[in-house]
């Protein structure tokens, strides 16, 4: 569920983050030739956009840290129902790490 949730908030992200860009380079195409009321207008969208895009960063981060909390106590349920797999795991990690390192 929490992939679920992650995946739709950084689409929604992403989304917003392209209308923010649009916003803005319209602001600065048109920042030369709009008075008043228009680039007043065009401002407020851009705001709009940066909030929208705050509030969409912010779901997306609490989706990433639900996951990370998750993956975890699956992590360290596992290191405690099977500690010797676990060594025997980060041993052969530690070793393969171990030779690349050396290649260079």
């Amino acid at each position: 569920m929490a992939s679920i949730t992650a995946k739709a908030a950084q689409e929604v992200l992403a989304a917003d983050f392209q209308a923010l860009v649009e916003d803005a380079e319209k602001l600065l195409e048109h920042s030369a030739t709009l008075a008043g009321d228009q680039a007043d207008v065009l401002r407020a969208q851009v705001r709009e956009s940066l909030a929208r895009a705050k509030a969409s960063l912010h779901e997306t981060e609490q989706a990433v840290l639900e996951r990370g909390r998750e993956a975890v106590d699956v992590t360290e349920a596992w290191v405690q129902n099977k500690p010797m797999q676990a060594v025997g795991i980060a041993a052969g990690l530690g070793f393969l790490i171990g030779l690349l390192a050396t290649r260079r």
